[in-house]
């Protein structure tokens, strides 16, 4: 028997600009820790069944997903839609030299998505997935980034009860950190679990 249909989202390795809290460019590479954190999570991953890997086109993303597909020999489907919130003439500045929240509600970043069109986006990001779900016969792995999975949890998912009476901290979405889903019902039963990371330094969150 196969392995039971689940989804598994997550978020990137870890980039030079994740370290150096930098709002990042579409281009911008896993750095040598993010590499190794990509190979440990498919290490992880390796006898899960993943039948299908779904993922946003920007490069952090997909050198995870290379890791994964390497490792379980699962096909890449690249979708746009699963970018990060675009935050236009932000990108490549310092979250500290800005002066002010580039998150803040009712903040919309010079040439960027404002929080309502990001949430947008990321509701037909969650269609796709529920589509490629059912269309994948077996486990699906979703790779993305910080935000992407706040928002999919935060609006379009379920917890499980033991997560909702004490669930993490919803800002600390850690560098490929994983999150397991039953598409049966959309709830999530693991939430941002970083264990096959655990003898290696912290690292940055969302």
């Amino acid at each position: 028997m196969g392995a039971a249909p689940i989804v598994y989202l997550i978020r990137h390795g870890e980039t030079a600009d994740n370290a150096r809290r930098v709002l990042q460019m579409p281009d911008v590479p896993l750095s040598e820790h993010g590499l190794e954190q990509a190979r440990r999570l498919a290490a992880r991953l390796v006898e899960a069944g993943i039948v299908r890997i779904l993922v946003s086109d920007y490069e952090r993303a997909r050198m995870t997903a290379r890791a994964l597909t390497e490792a379980t020999g699962a096909p890449l489907h690249e979708d746009p839609l699963l970018r990060e919130r675009h935050f236009g003439q932000l990108r490549g500045r310092a979250y500290a030299s800005l002066g002010f929240d580039p998150f803040a509600p009712g903040y919309v970043p010079p040439g960027g998505e404002s929080i309502p069109v990001f949430m947008t986006r990321v509701s037909r990001a969650f269609d796709a997935i529920r589509t490629h779900a059912t269309e994948a016969g077996g486990p699906l792995a979703v790779v993305t980034h910080g935000l992407v999975c706040r928002d999919l949890v935060a609006n379009h998912l379920k917890l499980a009860p033991e997560l909702a009476a004490a669930p993490p901290d919803p800002y600390r979405w850690t560098n490929t950190c994983l999150t397991e889903i039953d598409p049966a019902t959309w709830t999530v039963r693991l939430l941002a679990c970083t264990s096959h990371l655990d003898d290696l330094r912290e690292v940055a969150p969302a």
